[in-house]
């Protein structure tokens, strides 16, 4: 199969109905570095394609204390990377963009792109679902907004209807004393998807936590939240013992699989140190 047509929106409006007219054919893309390879492996085989990079005017990150960070459709993740409000703001979601492949895919690549690509391994995932992110969905005549946490269905399958685009991503302004990391396992730094990746955003009030969310990436179909390990912390003075529960919490929440990068085993192993070691640093973070 070849590509049989080619879209060049100037409106969202247009390539909602230009996707809502050729429906399962068809393949919205912006930057285009999953597509193209899914393309040359025969896995992905559209008859038409919608580029909304040609849209103006969709590549915008904007932050207003009250409705916090909104990331447009057409936001690279080099943008999101070296973004100055992100970097100070929101900056478990620059480390996580700084993980993602070359510096040339992030130039390239789109966060609302490898939202909808549903790679268990995604980077960007685990850091935004800690966050409280959302998901601004939209179609011709409809629009939603879900959380991220609830978006995957499994390895590449969302719930994003066949007519839908992804038009932004909204992150909530954090409380105060608030700190996240994201921690990444590779083999080898470049390149690499993630072993195992963990995220952790915790709330300090005094010496306890008063709020923690953990997301655990490439351990599962889906990034998941760890939420037995987030009950073990909440409220709590942090101490060694509760560190090690929590840990192997999170690495009883995985449901990892054994392939050419790893063992089952080793990434459960993984999923209980880095969750420490995160946590730790989040707290050092607020500190």
């Amino acid at each position: 199969m070849v590509i049989e047509k080619y879209f060049a929106p100037k409106t969202m409006e247009e390539a909602c109905l230009l996707l809502s007219t050729h429906k399962s054919e068809a393949a919205v893309v912006a930057g285009g570095t999953d597509l193209m390879v899914y393309m040359k492996k025969g896995i992905a085989l559209p008859r038409c394609v919608i580029n909304i990079g040609s849209i103006a005017g969709q590549d915008y990150i904007t932050y207003d204390a009250k409705k916090g960070l909104k990331i447009g459709a057409q936001a690279s993740i080099l943008s999101l990377a070296t973004s100055p409000v992100i970097r100070a703001k929101y900056g478990i979601l620059a480390q996580a963009a700084s993980e993602l492949g070359t510096p040339h895919i992030r130039r390239r690549a789109t966060l609302a792109g490898n939202l909808c690509n549903a790679a268990p391994s995604a980077e960007t995932a685990p850091a935004l679902m800690v966050l409280g992110a959302n998901l601004k969905l939209v179609a011709t005549g409809r629009e939603r907004t879900l959380p991220v946490e609830d978006f995957f269905v499994g390895p590449g399958q969302t719930v994003r209807a066949f007519d839908e685009i992804v038009a932004e991503i909204g992150v909530p302004d954090l409380a105060p004393r608030s700190g996240g990391v994201y921690l990444k396992h590779t083999v080898r730094k470049a390149l690499d998807l993630a072993i195992v990746g963990v995220a952790v955003m915790v709330t300090m009030e005094g010496d306890n936590l008063r709020d923690v969310k953990i997301a655990l990436g490439a351990v599962a179909p889906t990034p998941l939240r760890a939420k037995a390990a987030e009950a073990v912390l909440k409220g709590k003075k942090i101490n060694d013992s509760l560190l090690q529960q929590a840990g192997q919490a999170a690495s009883d929440a995985s449901r990892p699989i054994d392939d050419v990068r790893s063992s089952a085993e080793y990434r459960r192993k993984m999923v209980r140190v880095l969750t420490i070691r995160a946590i730790q640093q989040a707290i050092e973070q607020v500190k």
